[in-house]
């Protein structure tokens, strides 16, 4: 079986997925309450403060997978199983779940966030905020149906009145020391901070992306521009990025404030070195192109100086034993006090060229934002042209997707008198993505009340979600579905773009642009439909989930509104940077050969040089490939990288008159039918056409192995040819061997006869030369086994005198080292005039003595009398031997 049909089957009619109160109960409202359509479509836009639908309106998320634990929130309720006992549950009798217990929430569940450690969620509604702490590991022994878990209300003040702003969105931010860091978006544009360690209640800091409004003045702005839709970290290695906070309008506008750090942060250490480099080489640069404009050159410097008293705050705080280049380490960190201005809000961001509108579309309200970051790791391993690539992805109720490049990284600024610059950031609008929305409402009829069913997308609140494994997948669940965006193709085109860019020293911006036409677009891939054509309404995502447990299969899961679950299984990849595939050679296609013998690395303390094959000879190959150089490549047709269907899953809405066994046909639904129809014919055409590519390489592989083969035991015949010569080769070697040994014994006896026939007695010289030997011997060794005066015996005599003389040198130098501590400290413990009148003295005294040795030399010279060296001497070279 399987994992796809395990998850299915085992999460099918699981009681953890059952509605709430609030729409099943007697006083509930029903299931269709729970549907997007255009009856429904005021509970969707409308938010009434006093009294929160359960309609799923607005951005939401109430799905989360803690380790092996599923988390769901049904209404107010917070319910929690264990996906391992479901998966050893046979019947749905022995599936169960356990209910959080929290007095305190009260209110419509629309988000729930896990912490960085996994140890508390955040929940958030339409208006307030609370923080669970999760039970431990062991929840679901208990007999009782609710766990009791720890509740705690977030900025009632704040949240928690009748004239509170909706919030937006919730977050935990990754650096807050023990993960107890929050971050509440509301929509009137203030982030507010809140370390749940200390203080719930009063936020730590307060940023805001909305400028006030000055009283008595007439304000042109929309009210779109006003509000804010989400908010998103930055991201980088070695700049800025970490340390900013991006955030939309619902007018698409884009915003940052830099720096931001959390009141009570855990940073990497190498970070802030690297930090301190960007800073200094950006100060560098400066000083040495000051020309031209110097009212622009002076702003720069100050808003460096204030960056680079920003990192010095940073590098006082760091403990010793972290600085580069040591291994990274979290380090407690608050931000800089030095620094009394407030980071400035910058942006709106100049979006060029401008993102274009999809056809049959008036445009949609913004509703999430992402960004990411591309090389980080890899970086430190490869140069990749995409190390410091940031991409900027922005969401629209239509189910548009403007993807842009973070060209201009965007740096610490603050709130100053003067104006630094006036200029805007800006962003490289590279694509506009449609999820097909828009197009699939327009098939579809209008209502029966003549309505057009393009107004559902005002009830539509796309949002993103990153895969925890691949940087490189976002998947965006919307009203309609959830659609997935593999960048893969998209960086390795940027990438190569990049690199013949900087390859061509003579490329000009024609030619970068030419190169980026090239560049392919993102993947777009639906993997679930929850829109009927039929009941003209559609069943909203309410969460999304992936996995990143080793115990649990990698999986999406996907929970619509109507609470029903669907799991698709999903592909490991390798992890490798994003560098250009290497260029195919510019011939035309060439049977292929076998490849060199790859050259052997030399060994790590070997100096000899490696041994290489000598070159094959000029002309023909040796063996010719039926192959091509290239691999084989599957067709896109049966390929299934990411593991995902190639037709989307549907997951519609109950339908109340197939449970009665009723059944309309449409005209919409014969459209429908023969779409589908028809797109499923394009594919079965594709997948032969891939079948039959598949079987004639196949054929082929096949008759290659056996040209390989025969050619194989070709040449293991030749080798036992070669080695049959080789062993005769060997003998007569051997033979030759032995024939030279005897030679060389002749050739001996020959000489030593010569030698005794030419000269039979010793000549003068050698007989001087052997009684001068006798001589050596006896004056080393002795004449006799007594004899005191051979040097042998004379070195024994010197080393047992030596022993006995050494234990007592020993004791003489620890005295003499213990005399002259006992000394410095009585020096130390002396005055300063005292110092300085013994230290007279005893250059008086030093001067005397080298007066009289002077004299007593001159005297002995005068009578011929040897004298040893002086003591200053010998004290000065015995101090040289020490050093």
């Amino acid at each position: 079986m399987s994992g796809e049909e395990d998850w299915e089957e085992l999460l099918k009619d699981h009681p953890v997925f059952s509605f709430p109160r609030s729409v099943s109960g007697p006083r509930g409202k029903g299931e269709d309450c729970l549907n997007l359509s255009l009856s429904s479509l005021p509970d969707f836009v409308d938010l009434d403060p006093v009294d929160d639908k359960p309609t799923p309106s607005g951005r939401r998320q109430v799905v989360a997978i803690k380790d092996a634990d599923l988390i769901v929130a049904a209404g107010s309720e917070v319910r929690i199983t264990s996906l391992g006992e479901t998966k050893g549950a046979r019947g749905s009798s022995q599936k169960s779940y356990k209910i959080l217990h929290t007095p305190n929430i009260q209110f419509e569940i629309h988000q729930i966030v896990l912490n960085p450690n996994g140890k508390l969620l955040a929940v958030a509604g339409a208006f307030q905020v609370a923080v669970i702490v999760l039970p431990r590991t062991g929840f679901n022994k208990l007999v009782t149906a609710t766990v009791d878990c720890k509740s705690i209300q977030i900025g009632q003040y704040y949240h928690a009145q009748d004239t509170s702003a909706p919030i937006a969105k919730i977050d935990w931010h990754p650096w807050g020391q023990g993960g107890s860091t929050l971050l509440v978006m509301t929509v009137d544009g203030k982030l507010r901070e809140y370390d749940i360690s200390s203080d719930a209640d009063e936020p730590q800091q307060t940023l805001s992306f909305v400028s006030d409004k000055k009283k008595g003045s007439f304000d042109a702005e929309d009210a779109a521009e006003r509000e804010v839709a989400s908010f998103a970290f930055g991201k980088g290695r070695a700049d800025w990025g970490p340390l900013t906070v991006y955030a939309t309008m619902r007018s698409g506008d884009i915003y940052a404030i830099c720096p931001y750090m959390p009141r009570n942060a855990s940073v990497p250490s190498t970070y802030v070195h690297a930090l301190e480099c960007y800073v200094a080489a950006k100060q560098e640069f400066l000083s040495n192109s000051r020309r031209g404009d110097s009212a622009s050159s002076d702003s720069l410097t100050t808003l460096y100086d204030y960056q680079r008293k920003y990192v010095n705050a940073l590098l006082k705080q760091l403990p010793p034993g972290t600085a580069w280049p040591a291994t990274t380490r979290l380090v407690p960190m608050h931000p800089p006090a030095t620094i009394k201005n407030t980071p400035a809000r910058q942006g709106p961001f100049l979006l060029q060229p401008s993102p274009r509108n999809l056809a049959g579309s008036e445009g949609g309200d913004a509703t999430d934002i992402v960004y990411l970051s591309f090389g980080d790791d890899a970086a430190e391993e490869s140069d990749g042209e995409t190390e410091r690539l940031g991409l900027v992805l922005v969401s629209f109720q239509d189910g548009k997707v403007d993807l842009y490049l973070d060209v201009e990284k965007v740096e610490a600024r603050w709130e100053t008198k003067q104006q630094t610059s006036n200029e805007l950031p800006m962003l490289a609008t590279y694509e506009s993505i449609d999820l097909g929305i828009v197009s699939t409402l327009q098939n579809a009829s209008t209502s029966q009340r003549g309505q057009s069913l393009l107004e559902l997308v005002q009830g539509n609140h796309p949002v993103f979600l990153n895969d925890p494994i691949h940087d490189d997948t976002i998947y965006v669940y919307h009203a309609f579905g959830v659609h997935v965006l593999q960048l893969e193709p998209l960086l390795k085109g940027l990438a190569i773009a990049l690199r013949d860019t900087n390859d061509d020293a003579k490329s000009d911006a024609g030619s970068l642009e030419a190169t980026l036409e090239k560049v392919a677009q993102t993947d777009v891939l639906p993997i679930l439909l929850t829109f009927s054509v039929e009941q003209q309404s559609s069943s909203p995502v309410v969460g999304v989930a992936v996995p990143n447990d080793v115990y649990l299969t990698y999986s999406i899961f996907i929970l619509t509104s109507a609470m029903r679950m669907s799991v698709f299984p999903l592909n490991l990849r390798s992890e490798t940077p994003y560098a250009p595939d290497p260029e195919p050679s510019t011939s035309q296609a060439t049977p292929a050969i076998l490849p060199a013998p790859p050259t052997p690395v030399p060994t790590a303390g070997r100096s000899d040089p490696p041994k290489v094959l000598p070159a094959p000879p000029e002309g023909p190959p040796a063996y010719v490939s039926l192959l091509e150089k290239e691999p084989f490549k599957i067709p896109p047709a049966i390929a299934r990288p990411t593991g995902l269907p190639g037709n989307p899953r549907l997951s519609l809405p109950n339908n109340p008159n197939v449970t009665k066994g009723e059944f309309m046909l449409t005209p919409d639904t014969l459209r429908y039918l023969g779409t589908v129809v028809e797109h499923f014919s394009a594919q079965i055409h594709d997948v032969q056409l891939a079948h039959r590519a598949a079987e004639v390489r196949a054929s082929l592989q096949e008759q290659e192995f056996k040209r390989q083969r025969d050619k194989c035991a070709e040449m293991l015949e030749t080798a036992r040819r070669l080695g049959g010569a080789g062993q005769a080769q060997a003998a007569r070697i051997a033979r030759v061997q032995e024939t030279q040994r005897a030679l060389l014994a002749r050739l001996d006896r020959t000489l030593q006869g010569l030698m005794a026939k030419a000269s039979p007695e010793l000549s003068e010289n050698e007989t001087k030369w052997f009684e001068e030997l006798r001589r050596m011997k006896a004056e080393v060794v002795g004449a006799g086994k007594f004899d005191d005066r051979s040097l042998v015996a004379r070195a024994k005599l010197l080393r047992r005198e030596v022993d006995r003389l050494l234990p007592h040198l020993k004791e003489l130098r620890e005295k003499e080292e213990a005399r002259k501590r006992n000394a410095a400290e009585s020096r130390e413990a002396l005055g300063l005039s005292q110092a300085f009148e013994l230290g007279k003295r005893s250059t008086e005294e030093r001067t005397r003595i080298s007066l009289m040795e002077a004299e007593i030399l001159r005297l002995a010279n005068i009578l011929d009398v040897t004298l040893g060296r002086p003591p200053t001497a010998q004290a000065q070279n015995g101090e040289a031997k020490d050093k």
